[in-house]
């Protein structure tokens, strides 16, 4: 076994969960999924696509029907993108995956913006990358980039900037004159940039949005040939997590190469699955839009009762479906987040994940996701924090 493979890190995240494992009075918010099953038009079409037998395999780079649904709803978000620069992948992470695998060799240098999502800092560490974080800062429970610091990090000698915007865990979000900057200085130091934007559309402030309310994208900016991969996912604002599909948006002359990596990853994704996404996408109108809606209705009951809990450091996050929080600053017995947690769980019954799942630079923070069917659950688990704390 290889060194680096032993030597990563299990999911904090999930030793957390672990420590749950069969007690069904906990009131869980560990993960990052929402509790609700895609609208029965969709289920109905990949069950229709395997009455069918197409249980077979299909192109490597994805269904021609789904990868031409994919640019002309990237187009009515971005401008023009077109299906030859689309690549159908087995879920958002196997998209992150593949495009390392195209652009990584070992040794390269990544930056990297952190906290962030384990899976894109392990990642590059298995290609035997080296990474360069990028720390964002909390000010008033808001995480705030310097982007002075960041350009100066990315040099001729960076190979690839990985930014994950809107951000898991923090919500944080870059603004379009910021992509602006961080495009113009990659395209002098001929870095590319990995840009997952998997909580794009999961944007709830009007101003910076783009027409279709989206978050601000690379894809708003760059030219096809840049040097720009976009990763993005049917699994937040289609509520398709367990059917693993997702796609990633390059340049016309990658194309063909990548499919080359997905033959030797995955082969491709699954047909039944694609069936079921081009249904998704061609009456995106019918789920979209109301899962951004009920998502903005669970922060707006979540965030204003932490925000009233006393010594809670919490910033209202503008996209994403996360509250990420510390109590007393981070201090004293709330400084490790995990152990914070387990405690949680033991002692409250409410299970968060730990800021340390996503970086060093989040020890003592928790995540709370907050997509819920039942808007009372997120007012019962305040409760039980608010009890446990004893305020």
């Amino acid at each position: 076994m290889r060194h680096i493979i032993r030597n990563l890190e299990e999911s904090k995240i999930r030793e957390v969960a672990n420590a749950g494992l069969g007690r069904a009075d906990l009131l869980t918010f560990w993960f990052g999924e929402g509790d609700e099953t895609p609208p029965d038009f969709v289920r109905q079409a990949a069950i229709e696509s395997l009455e069918k037998g197409e249980v077979f395999y299909t192109h490597n780079l994805g269904l021609p029907e789904l990868r031409e649904g994919l640019a002309a709803h990237l187009s009515r978000l971005h401008g023009a993108v077109g299906a030859d620069r689309i690549a159908v992948t087995s879920g958002g992470v196997n998209a992150l995956m593949i495009a390392m695998q195209a652009l990584l060799d070992a040794g390269d240098e990544v930056v990297i913006v952190t906290p962030v999502w384990p899976n894109l800092v392990a990642q590059p560490q298995i290609l035997g990358a080296r990474l360069k974080p990028v720390p964002l800062k909390p000010v008033e429970g808001a995480w705030t980039l310097d982007m002075d610091a960041l350009l100066a990090a990315v040099t001729p000698a960076t190979k690839l900037l990985v930014v994950n915007a809107p951000s898991n865990p923090t919500g944080w979000t870059l603004t379009q004159a910021e992509q602006q900057r961080i495009l113009a200085h990659c395209r002098r130091t001929g870095t590319w940039i990995l840009a997952d934007e998997v909580y794009s559309q999961l944007y709830y402030d009007q101003e910076g949005a783009g027409p279709q309310g989206a978050a601000p994208s690379f894809l708003d900016l760059a030219t096809p040939e840049d040097r720009l991969m976009v990763v993005g996912s049917f699994s937040k604002a289609f509520l398709m997590t367990g059917w693993r599909l997702g796609w990633l948006v390059l340049p016309p002359s990658c194309t063909h190469d990548v499919g080359k990596i997905i033959e030797f990853n995955t082969s491709c994704a699954s047909v039944f699955t694609q069936r079921a996404a081009i249904t998704a996408l061609r009456r995106a109108d019918e789920i979209t839009p109301r899962v951004v809606a009920h998502l903005k209705q669970c922060r707006d009951t979540l965030v204003p009762l932490l925000q009233v809990v006393p010594g809670l450091e919490l910033a209202r996050p503008r996209a994403g479906m996360y509250a990420f929080f510390r109590i007393a600053g981070g201090q004293g017995e709330f400084a490790d987040g995990v152990a914070l947690a387990k405690r949680l769980v033991a002692e409250a019954g409410l299970g968060l994940a730990p800021g340390e799942a996503f970086g060093a630079e989040s020890s003592g923070w928790l995540r709370w996701c907050f997509a819920s069917r039942d808007l009372d659950r997120l007012a019962q688990g305040v409760d039980r924090l608010r009890g446990w704390l004893k305020v």
